[in-house]
């Protein structure tokens, strides 16, 4: 009898603790609730799921956290199509807001075929990597060197490799997300509003001369597109030509036409147009490695 009363008595304190910490769990979770607006799930519903970052959020959620408290329009989503960020304007009762899609841009044109390499890097497959012996083996120091970590990086399969060894953006794929900014040891990558069509796709500060006999489509400071823009559009700085786009409405291709490398482009969709007076660039094959260039 001692027995049975002694678990008897065991199950009614097992009893009696489990409902005290039911009630406290209970009033902790009425105490401690935070409501959550549950359009904030149905946004995210409608969001591509990227988590890229490009709107300048944390991922998707937290952007839908953001747009249902009012804080960021739905057009910010750059990666959403179009009629789904209008669909979750009209679904919060809220204007889609104007923001412009962004890309990435290349500030090279010296494939391997145009642009010649003083040594032959053998060491680890990455750009980061090849940079730390002596920039890498290319003779342009600012140039590319062409062995893809911003296309390894991206998530997006918006960067290929061309025959000749430069990346290339799908315009329509990229996010924005500025991953290939980040892991380009050249910092060639930066991130533009589609609008910008003007564009220098060269970073070389070497002078005239050198930069030429370095990369063929090198900017070698000459001026024209300087005289041939708009007022203060175009400036030269350091060797390099420099495009004020606080003043883009001005721009136009005739700045590209007098350009003697081409090294100065107008962006026209899916086409990199260059001027009439760029050398035409026939060679397909690699340059071959040469340490003697300047």
């Amino acid at each position: 009898m001692e027995v049975i009363s002694g678990v008897a008595m065991a199950g009614v304190f097992m009893a009696i603790l489990g409902s005290a910490l039911a009630w406290m769990l209970a009033l902790a979770n009425k105490r401690l609730y935070v409501y959550e607006d549950p359009r904030i799930e149905q946004v995210e519903q409608m969001l591509p799921k990227a988590n890229c970052g490009a709107c300048g959020t944390a991922g998707c959620r937290n952007f839908a956290e953001k747009v249902v408290a009012g804080e960021i329009a739905p057009g910010k989503c750059s990666v959403n199509a179009p009629d789904m960020n209008a669909y979750i304007a009209n679904f919060l009762g809220v204007a889609m807001g104007d923001v412009e899609k962004q890309v990435a841009r290349l500030a090279c044109a010296g494939g391997n075929h145009v642009a010649w390499q003083r040594a032959k890097y053998a060491g680890l497959g990455t750009c980061r990597a090849a940079a730390t012996v002596s920039g890498g083996g290319k003779a342009c120091a600012w140039g590319c060197l062409g062995l893809g970590d911003c296309e390894a990086e991206c998530d997006f399969d918006a960067i290929s490799m061309n025959q000749h060894g430069l990346p290339e953006v799908n315009v329509d794929l990229c996010t924005a997300c500025g991953d290939c900014v980040d892991v380009c040891p050249k910092d060639l990558f930066s991130l533009q509003p589609v609008s910008h069509k003007l564009w220098v796709a060269c970073k070389s500060r070497a002078e005239g001369d050198v930069a030429e006999a370095q990369c063929q489509v090198a900017c070698i400071a000459c001026g024209k597109c300087v005289m041939d823009a708009a007022p203060g559009l175009i400036h030269l700085d350091n060797n390099l030509a420099v495009i004020d786009y606080s003043r883009n409405n001005l721009a136009s291709p005739m700045a590209i036409e007098r350009c003697p490398t081409g090294a100065i482009v107008w962006l026209d969709d899916s086409r990199t147009l260059r001027g009439r007076e760029a050398k035409k660039i026939i060679r397909i094959e690699s340059l071959p490695v040469s340490a003697n260039v300047v």
